[in-house]
C-alpha cells in the first residue's frame, strides 16, 4: 500500500492533520468545524479537545500516528 502526504487542500473531504504555527496571522483552529481532522501538530501547546496533539517537531509520534490511522501499520 502507498500513502500520499499533501500540503494544502484543507477544503478536501480527507483525513489530515491541522498545523498550527505560533506565527501564523489567523490562528483560528480549523478541527472546530472540520470533522476530518484526525490530529493536530503545532509548534506551541496548542489545545486539542478531543484530538491528539503532537510537536511539530515530533516526526517520529506524527509518524506513528499517520501509520495507526491509515492502517498501514506494522
Amino acid at each position: 500500500s502507498d500513502i500520499v502526504l499533501v500540503e494544502g487542500y484543507k477544503r478536501e473531504a480527507h483525513k489530515k492533520i491541522e498545523t498550527r504555527r505560533l506565527e501564523a496571522k489567523d490562528r483560528t483552529p480549523l478541527s472546530v468545524n472540520d470533522p476530518n481532522i484526525v490530529a493536530i501538530a503545532a509548534d506551541f501547546a496548542a489545545e486539542g479537545g478531543s484530538l491528539p496533539v503532537f510537536d511539530l517537531d515530533d516526526v517520529k509520534s506524527i509518524a506513528d500516528f499517520v501509520e495507526s490511522v491509515s492502517g498501514l501499520g506494522r
